[in-house]
């Protein structure tokens, strides 16, 4: 039974959801029309031709990035707090944000993270340079990270792997670091030990 009721709002949430869970390639205007239950035509009334759909979920995508709000009490906790909410909103969609990149948005997208550090990292009493230096190394820290990651979900199994190349004499006879080695890496806690004692060494005392 075809939908008489659609939004604009609904047609774009559903693309996204395509895209973040297939590919932009998945996207296609009969594939959604079919994911809402309605006609094709109504998905062009809603938002036009494809390409106009892509250009809609791209500033869709850098408006979503924009809603991040510092959490804390101090001004450590509140930088941390935007580099985590930078961390999970990049992680979350990362097909979106590589059709942002495409377009050549990303400085754009990046300005709400980057305005909301600026704001904590005065706050701190850091100005200037090494308020700009700041900025930049969180953000660094953030997109670094979700790169790697990226890369390791993406690389072929590894042989030898991690677990067979530590043991006590690899690790220079340290048993506990050998085993800790051989363990599948943790990437969010990775993640807050290194921009926790990045922010630390960044923050005035």
């Amino acid at each position: 039974m075809t939908r008489t009721a659609l939004t604009g709002e609904e047609v774009l949430a559903a693309a996204a959801r395509l895209v973040r869970e297939h590919g932009p390639a998945a996207l296609t205007m009969r594939r959604l029309a079919t994911e809402l239950g309605t006609a094709v035509t109504s998905i062009y009334w809603h938002v036009g031709n494809r390409e106009s759909l892509l250009d809609a979920l791209v500033e869709r995508t850098v408006r979503e990035m924009g809603e991040i709000r510092p959490a804390g009490r101090t001004p450590h906790a509140r930088v941390v707090s935007v580099a985590r909410a930078l961390y999970a909103a990049l992680r979350e969609r990362p097909q979106l944000i590589a059709m942002v990149h495409e377009r050549g948005l990303t400085e754009r997208m990046f300005l709400p993270a980057q305005q909301a550090l600026v704001h904590e990292l005065h706050a701190a009493g850091l100005r200037g340079r090494p308020a700009a230096e700041a900025v930049r190394a969180v953000q660094f820290q953030v997109v670094g990270f979700v790169l790697v990651e990226r890369a390791r979900e993406r690389s072929p199994a590894q042989h030898p792997s991690e677990g067979e190349l530590w043991d006590s004499p690899t690790a220079e006879h340290d048993p506990a670091l050998a085993r800790a080695l051989a363990a599948p890496a943790d990437p969010e806690r990775l993640f807050t030990v290194a921009l926790e004692a990045l922010v630390a060494s960044l923050l005035p005392a």
